[in-house]
């Protein structure tokens, strides 16, 4: 163990000398009130350190101390429901403590050391058991199974295994190694944050991770255990699309991450998530979740760990074999922090300031999510499926957290501020967003919902980038200089915006569309376009086909329910072929 003293404060960041023994991104304690800070450089005897909590009234000469350890996480159950500080803190724990005011250097175990868990063992005396294996199982929650695993680098027999009520640090069970070594596992395990966890084989996306959102699932799907960039300006819904995600999405574990983001939508978070109905349970959205709050007034170095924190803890459930899906809301202010950081290192800056290795720190982020073969004798398959918003400045995604995350993810859903001013929400761009997974997706899609959907998908695409020409031809010369089938075309592209892409996140139907039904918007709407074309090569007027009543029925059958879905489809599909026939050939039409 290192000591050393305080040589100079520049803000979070510490400079200590007489710290020869310690290595890099060892945890250290900073002076009498023992803050925590962590490692980031050494030159010769003297390390920065980057604290992550308030360092005023710090000043040289006080005590630094090394603990000899990077910084970890505690993985264990007790986990999920809890809300933690960027460096896992139990922040309800602390309130407890202290009321409603942080103390600087309170130390407060992640999990509790004195809560009870009913231990099930799956394995037995006399088993041979490798890492990643389980040993046993908890119920963690209602709706949450923790499955206890061996930890990495453990390989041997069982001697001893207990059933029961354990805390996390009492052994459950005991491992006779090799070397004849008596290792005794507990329900609590250690893994340092900045390692991505081990895995046996990483596996190609092959399925879509679907959230219920027509314009994600139809335009621009994300596979399960793929990585997607929500950037937008502020007020453009970015935090509404996660808090969708997070409640629609097909993932066992969600694990959100405030990292940075004013106070007051991390409350919102914290307010609605208890009181959220988990639609697939029917237990609270809490009951499946991990929140990691690190507003925008908390220590600036801390948004790093907070990052890092939750990835570590969403691995941990994707080993045991669960779907995770983790919100990082956002990566921007995590690159203010490493910029300030880097400022303070006196390093050579990047563009704009930020440090030149901005690019390669994202990416370390990002490619720790996958879909993965787990450690342990039975190929459990785990998916980790990262979505981070990106919060560029006045929405201008030229700027380089934008540019060096676009360079990383497969999934770009651009939101719009003029679609937000429109009151058109999800406010995703589908000019300027796009999905890499789109294809390999998109026979998973024609296998399980239905063949023609690729082909349904590519003529809505079309449909809306004509839109987008055709707009520009309309500013230019107006609407009368258009042919009747470039008008129809107009009109379709506005029932695909605002029948099919338009979502209510607040109505019970609208708020989530099976895939079923998102097929089935898409036959009307494409369904009446090409109807419509045909009656006009037969003599119908488009100002008549505009206006025909059954539009109004293809735009509400969005509010359709489950049970009423196909009698209403075949009803609206013969009000189509009715209606459009009957102007064949009428003279006011």
């Amino acid at each position: 163990m290192s000591k050393g003293v305080i040589k100079k404060v520049a803000g979070p960041l510490v400079i200590a000398k007489g710290m020869r023994d310690a290595n890099m991104f060892d945890v250290v304690r900073v002076s009498s009130q023992r803050l925590i800070g962590e490692i980031i450089e050494m030159h010769g005897e003297e390390a920065s350190i980057q604290v992550y909590e308030e360092t005023s009234g710090l000043g040289p000469g006080e005590p630094v101390e090394s603990t000899g350890y990077p910084l970890c996480v505690e993985l264990g159950p007790g986990l999920i429901g809890s809300i933690f500080d960027g460096i896992q803190r139990p922040l309800n724990e602390i309130m407890e403590r202290t009321g409603n005011n942080l103390e600087r250097g309170i130390e407060v175990p992640s999990l509790s050391r004195e809560r009870k868990w009913n231990f099930e063992p799956i394995a037995y005396v006399g088993l041979e058991v490798c890492a990643g294996d389980i040993l046993g199982t908890t119920m963690e929650s209602p709706i949450v199974v923790h499955k206890v695993l061996v930890p990495n680098g453990v390989h041997g027999i069982i001697t001893k295994i207990f059933e029961g009520e354990h805390t996390i640090e009492e052994t459950i069970a005991v491992i006779r190694t090799e070397n004849e070594e008596e290792v005794s596992v507990s329900m609590l395990q250690k893994w340092p944050v900045r390692i991505g966890r081990p895995f046996k084989e990483k596996l190609a996306p092959q399925m879509p991770l679907v959230t219920g959102q027509r314009v994600i699932d139809t335009l621009f799907p994300i596979a399960k255990g793929g990585v997607a960039a929500v950037p937008g300006p502020f007020g453009s819904g970015k935090t509404v699309v996660q808090h969708q995600l997070a409640k629609w999405a097909e993932a066992d574990i969600v694990v959100y991450i405030g990292c940075g983001e004013r106070g007051n939508e991390m409350t919102d978070v914290l307010n609605e998530f208890p009181e959220l109905k988990d639609p697939k349970t029917g237990y609270s959205l809490m009951e499946r979740t991990v929140l990691i709050a690190n507003t925008s007034d908390m220590p600036v170095a801390a948004r790093e760990a907070s990052i890092y924190v939750g990835i570590s803890i969403a691995e941990y459930y994707r080993d045991m074999g669960y779907s995770v899906a983790l919100m990082a809301d956002s990566t921007s202010r995590w690159a203010e922090a490493l910029r300030e950081m880097s400022g303070r290192l006196e390093e050579m800056p990047g563009e704009e300031g930020y440090p030149a290795y901005l690019g390669s720190r994202l990416a370390q982020f990002y490619e720790r999510a996958g879909r993965v073969i787990s450690l342990g004798s039975s190929n459990r398959e785990g998916a980790l499926s990262v979505i981070g918003a990106v919060s560029p400045p006045g929405g201008d995604i030229s700027e380089p957290v934008s540019q060096a995350t676009l360079r990383i993810v497969k999934v770009f859903w651009g939101l719009d501020a003029n679609l937000a001013y429109r009151r058109h929400f999800p406010a995703i761009n589908w000019l300027t967003s796009y999905s890499l997974y789109a294809d390999k997706m998109g026979n998973w899609f024609n296998n399980e919902v239905n063949e023609n959907w690729t082909s349904l998908r590519l003529k809505i695409v079309k449909l809306l980038h004509d839109e987008s020409e055709l707009e520009e031809i309309v500013k230019l010369v107006g609407m009368d200089a258009l042919s009747s089938e470039d008008r129809l075309k107009l009109e379709a592209a506005r029932s695909i915006r605002e029948d099919f892409l338009h979502q209510d996140a607040y109505h019970e139907v609208d708020t989530y569309t099976t895939l079923k039904k998102q097929y089935r918007m898409m036959e009307l709407v494409l369904y009446f376009y090409d109807a419509s074309f045909a009656a006009l090569k037969k003599g119908a007027f488009i100002d008549a086909l505009v206006k025909l009543p059954v539009r109004e029925q293809i735009g509400r059958f969005k509010y359709e329910k489950e049970e009423q879905l196909d009698q209403r489809y075949e009803a609206i599909k013969n009000q189509i072929v009715k209606q459009t026939e009957q102007l064949v050939g009428r003279e006011d039409a």
